[in-house]
């Protein structure tokens, strides 16, 4: 029987840090708890599309991101509420280590923090590899780091043997009494392919059904899922928030809004997709590496973030795509793009061996592969000048995580710049970035539509009047 909404059993899966196999066993979990007839909502702390996309694959159903320094508490809960609404357990992923935040010095954007926020109790993962009594150490640490977070059990991964699983567990419940509750053994057919950007997504990787098939059995036979099941229950139902009424759907005349999907665009966060239609758009996909391209009814285009860079000849040789955005963009209609969106928007891309691959021409310059990590984190964004999402001098927030840059020969100025940036640590200078020049908006900024109803009606506004807008005169 669904329970839903605030009442809905469930429960945090931590760690003390990242890399301790947070999403292996979440998605085993998400996927051995389903084949017991349960319907799972998974969820994950943080701005991540990656490792949603094995827990939507475990569960059957989208993975929602729940973020507390992008959207508020009540935000927060609303979407929570919103997903569960037919759900018999949630399954929450946390972020990085349980404590860490947006910043050095407060649990804003932390894992415990949503945790609190929810009332959910936690599971915390420990990586033994490496260790055996001194595991206790670590549990009683995150025990005791903060009272408030419910730290309820812990389970092991990479042990060497089970008879060291077991020592660990003697170990930690000895110092603080909490039950271990599974533990997995160093195996590397347990573990996810990983690359520049973190684990390769789900939908990429060949062996994906079959490692998650494989992590459910071994979930279902080394964890106590009965007493998962239990401490997920032992919880007090959410205060009811109310829903943002969805925008009138009476009109016949919803416009189109072409939304490119396959392995090189696929990280948006299904909210957005979401409040967009409930803004009155009508969503169509298209994939640009089939070779696809908008349909002639799109008033307007969203090209989300992902891995154009691993295709540069598939989306070079689209020049349908192409034509269809310079068209787009020529008549003022809206154009928003994220990250890899915004790379291919730009006059090339170069990949990591150095091959220089063309693309869509409306931004100056190219964006080019590095191996180094170019930006990392959340960002205060200032709107420059009026644009598709916000008004002039409005701020909202974001994140980027990206291995290009963009080598632009012109300076960015108040002119183009779509955006004034800065980090959420500490005092930092405004930075411009990105481009806007109409109804064209480009950056490497991830945004989430939920902090703020009036984004999303912005954007359906401007599909609306895409028609009614003069044309742009072409870039000089």
């Amino acid at each position: 029987m669904k329970r839903g909404g605030g009442n809905i059993p469930r429960i945090v899966i931590a760690g003390p840090a990242s890399n301790v196999g947070k999403t292996t066993i979440v998605a085993g979990l998400v996927a051995a708890l389903r084949s017991q007839g349960l319907v799972v909502q998974p969820f994950k702390c943080g701005p991540d599309y990656i490792d949603p996309s094995y827990h939507e694959r475990a569960a059957g159903r989208p993975c929602r991101n729940l973020d507390t320094w992008m959207l508020n508490d009540l935000q927060l809960l609303e979407g929570f509420s919103r997903a569960c609404s037919d759900a018999d357990i949630a399954v929450i992923e946390g972020v990085m280590g349980l404590f860490d935040g947006s910043n050095w010095d407060d649990e804003r954007g932390s894992t415990a923090q949503i945790a609190k926020l929810l009332g959910a109790p936690v599971l915390l993962v420990i990586d033994i590899s490496g260790a055996a009594r001194s595991a206790a150490v670590v549990a009683l640490g995150c025990q005791h780091f903060d009272p408030a977070v419910s730290l309820r059990a812990v389970a092991l991964n990479f042990a060497g043997s089970e008879t060291h699983a077991r020592g660990c567990a003697a170990a930690i419940e000895k110092a603080t009494g909490l039950p271990t509750l599974g533990w997995l053994p160093r195996d590397v057919r347990l573990r996810v392919p990983e690359r520049h950007l973190g684990l390769i997504p789900g939908n990429e990787h060949s062996n994906t059904d079959a490692l998650i098939a494989e992590l459910a059995v071994e979930l279902a036979r080394r964890f106590d899922l009965p007493a998962i099941r239990k401490t997920a229950e032992e919880v007090a139902a959410l205060p009811v928030v109310a829903a943002t009424p969805a925008a009138d759907r009476r009109t016949d005349s919803r416009p189109t809004l072409a939304v490119a999907r396959d392995a090189a665009f696929c990280f948006y966060y299904p909210e957005n997709l979401e409040l967009l239609a409930e803004a009155g758009a009508a969503i169509e996909f298209f994939s640009p590496l089939a070779g696809e391209r908008p349909s002639a009814q799109a008033a307007g285009v969203y090209l989300g973030g992902g891995y154009p860079e691993l295709h540069g000849p598939a989306l070079a040789s689209n020049h349908g795509l192409w034509l269809a955005l310079r068209e787009l963009h020529a008549r003022n209609a809206p154009i928003y793009a994220e990250c890899g969106g915004f790379m291919v928007l730009t006059q090339g891309l170069v990949d990591r061996d150095g091959n220089r691959w063309p693309m869509a021409g409306l931004l100056p310059g190219v964006a080019r592969m590095s191996n180094k990590l170019a930006a990392l984190g959340y960002r205060h964004a200032t709107a420059v000048q009026s644009n598709l999402l916000a008004d002039a001098n409005e701020t909202l927030r974001g994140h980027e995580f990206h291995y290009s840059q963009w080598l632009c020969e012109e300076a960015v100025d108040e002119g183009t710049a779509a955006w004034r940036v800065r980090g959420s640590r500490g005092p930092a200078t405004l930075q411009p970035a990105g481009f806007s020049r109409g109804n064209l908006l480009a950056s490497y900024l991830h945004i989430h539509f939920g902090q703020d109803p009036a984004i999303a009606r912005r954007f359906v506004q401007r599909l609306s009047q895409s028609v009614h807008f003069p044309a742009l005169e072409p870039l000089s």
